[in-house]
């Protein structure tokens, strides 16, 4: 089928794609759902290929383009959605020119004659923050879809490709597209009570079943840097409770970084004269830009967004006032993140070899078996949730924070809160490998079995509000 006879095929199938919708409406509600949770609301949006517009309708954007080959299609989508744009456009030869924060392929590509191309033309659509979400179908249920619409039960498509997980991911990559995260959705796309949502919830992201889901969905970034390190600024953040031996090692430690390095304090009332050390220090070194802030709440979690709150610079930098993670080691932090090897940077403590005293042996086992189960939830690789070093920019940590919302206020800790909310901003989390070592001065604030039972709880969060949506 040539474009001609694709944009007939569609102008003629316009005027009931409502009807369609409406028989499949259990499976787009799912896609839906799912979506929303990646794309907040008020975002400006381009859906590529967005037929009479309910997809995009449904995502509730602040600015809302769509573009279809189909004339016929765009006007009904006008028809339905006034307050949004629907541009008549194709999607391998686009006139549309401005950039957007997601742009959605759903269902597209079969129609598509040269994949990598049309890719590559959305780069210019693209800033270095954009998210593109790909929706196809998985190409092991092409025999009931092409039998679905050969007996009438789906409205026809004559789509020309299948294409595998992989393979749009590498159409990506070739595409100078970065992908994030790739999975399956949706493994029973009709509905039956209690059936479907045990399989859509629970099923669809078990091993093995997952491959069987009706939908493949990746979400990429464009491979592109957002600033230059030498013209970025730095906030590095040290929350410290009974940390006063380690204060003046971790000013002397901390290398410049960037344009200006500002380093902060935020104390968490200690009883060892933390806080006074602090001072000290700060008045030791007028040369380097040192802030000392006390916590008004407790907890970790508490001081970092204290201390977020109050840095103005571009890269957010938190280092854990034990030292065990040598500072040092930060601008390989601040490299990747200004390079665009990642967009949330995580120290891994469980690579190189330890200090024989650095972590006790049950919280060894502990962060590894987590980080098999923060993997699964994330759907990107990660080793070590708990390391103190946590890197990203301040544009981001804002949008975290203004979503903070879905989540609500549920970790002590701090990491979870910002693991979470880059995992829903899709954020491409990269981890460095660090050299964890032995502390110096005062002991640790860790209790393997508290802290335990607390990740338990922050897994099965996570499961609730990230995976089983």
């Amino acid at each position: 089928m040539n474009k001609e006879e694709k944009i007939r095929h569609f102008d003629a199938m316009a005027g009931e794609r409502s009807k369609w919708r409406h028989r499949g409406r259990y499976y787009h509600g799912e896609l839906e759902k799912y979506l929303r949770f990646l794309v907040p609301e008020g975002a400006s949006v381009l859906e590529i290929g967005c037929g009479t517009g309910d997809l995009l309708a449904a995502l509730r954007p602040g600015r809302g383009v769509g573009i279809d080959i189909s004339p016929g299609m765009v006007e009904e989508a006008r028809r339905n959605f006034s307050h949004l744009e629907f541009v008549v456009d194709d999607f391998e030869d686009l006139q549309i020119n401005e950039t957007f924060d997601y742009i959605i392929i759903a269902e597209t590509m079969g129609h598509v004659d040269d994949v990598q191309a049309a890719f590559q033309g959305l780069q210019r659509l693209c800033t270095p923050e954009t998210r593109v979400i790909t929706i196809y179908y998985n190409y092991l249920w092409a025999p009931v879809i092409q039998f679905a619409e050969w007996t009438g039960i789906r409205m026809k498509q004559s789509l020309q490709h299948w294409l595998p997980l992989d393979d749009i991911a590498n159409l990506l990559f070739l595409a100078d597209f970065d992908v994030v995260k790739k999975g399956y959705r949706v493994l029973m796309p009709l509905k039956i009570p209690l059936f479907s949502t045990f399989c859509n919830r629970f099923l669809a992201n078990m091993p093995f079943f997952w491959k069987l889901a009706l939908t493949e969905v990746l979400v990429s970034r464009p491979m592109a840097l957002r600033k230059q390190s030498e013209d970025t600024t730095c906030t590095v953040l040290i929350p410290c409770r009974n940390e006063k031996g380690n204060i003046e090692d971790a000013v002397c430690r901390t290398p410049a970084m960037g344009r200006e390095t500002e380093i902060i304090f935020v104390e968490g009332g200690s009883s060892d004269g933390t806080y006074e050390e602090c001072l000290r220090v700060q008045a030791a070194y007028p040369e380097r830009n040192i802030s000392v802030l006390q916590q008004d709440g407790r907890g970790k979690g508490d001081a970092v967004r204290k201390g977020f709150a109050a840095a103005a610079n571009d890269v957010l930098m938190i280092l854990d006032a034990d030292l065990t993670v040598p500072p040092e080691d930060l601008p390989k932090f601040f490299a990747a993140v200004t390079t665009g090897k990642g967009e949330f940077i995580n120290g891994s403590r469980l690579v190189y070899r330890m200090e024989k005293e650095a972590m006790r042996f049950l919280n060894t086992l502990g962060n590894k078996f987590f980080s098999r189960v923060f993997t699964y939830l994330f759907e990107q690789r990660i080793r070590d949730t708990l390391c103190g070093t946590k890197v990203l920019w301040r544009e981001d940590y804002l949008k975290i924070q203004k979503g903070r919302t879905y989540f609500g206020d549920f970790d002590p800790f701090g990491d979870f809160d910002l693991l979470f909310g880059a995992v829903k901003l899709n954020l491409k989390i990269t981890e460095i490998p660090i050299r964890y070592r032995e502390r110096t001065y005062g002991s640790t604030q860790i209790s393997r079995f508290r802290h335990g039972v607390l990740l338990l709880k922050m897994a099965w969060f996570g499961l609730f509000k990230i995976k089983w949506i």
